[in-house]
């Protein structure tokens, strides 16, 4: 397997972990400050991960079709799994989840319905840009979540920074819609060649 492809595969594999981490202590009944120092760590690997397939894939000269299917398929395996332990821990509202879920879901269509053309469809700069927006604002969730395990206070500034986290997320949404309809435009003129 090619290096870009392992350290997809890794994230792939990493995300369900991340989850179940995330959940044990609540299960266990102890365990939660130690927690953190596993999950803030896996959390930064898997997205390091992200950089890593694409670097090796572009040193290496291992693009492929099959990589620029693979990558984002495990990007939105992991960054689901994610953005589901913070809707299920109360940090992300149902609702944005499910707009983030179909669209990605709508992503995956289009570039099925692509590949029946001989086209692949990689990762455009909008779909990069909001899954920077994912990380960031999961990834703050994590912080507000660990300053909690660990009992550590945040006083009048909780309000603040829920606000904060929520606003990142509400940006996250508009941009994945806004990157959903640049695919969009870019599917129906990839249909306009091919026919």
């Amino acid at each position: 397997m090619k290096s870009a492809n392992v350290f997809t595969s890794i994230r792939i594999v990493l995300a369900p972990v991340f989850f179940i981490l995330f959940f044990l202590p609540e299960y266990l009944g102890f365990g939660a400050q130690v927690s953190v120092f596993l999950l803030i760590p896996l959390f930064l690997f898997m997205e390091y991960t992200d950089y890593l397939d694409g670097f090796f894939a572009r040193k290496y000269c291992q693009v492929s079709d099959f990589g620029k299917l693979f990558d984002p398929f495990a990007d939105v395996l992991a960054n689901m799994t994610v953005l589901l332990v913070f809707v299920l821990s109360g940090y992300l509202p149902a609702i944005l989840f499910l707009i983030i879920l179909y669209r990605e879901m709508g992503i995956m269509f289009l570039r099925m319905l692509a590949i029946k053309k001989g086209v692949v469809i990689a990762a455009r700069k909008g779909g990069k840009l909001k899954t920077v927006l994912y990380i960031v604002s999961a990834g703050f969730s994590l912080l507000i979540e660990s300053l909690s395990r660990l009992g550590i206070s945040t006083g009048s500034a909780s309000p603040v920074l829920t606000w904060i986290n929520l606003s990142l997320y509400f940006l996250a949404v508009l941009v994945s819609v806004l990157s959903f309809l640049d695919y969009l435009r870019y599917f129906s003129s990839i249909k306009g060649i091919t026919e």
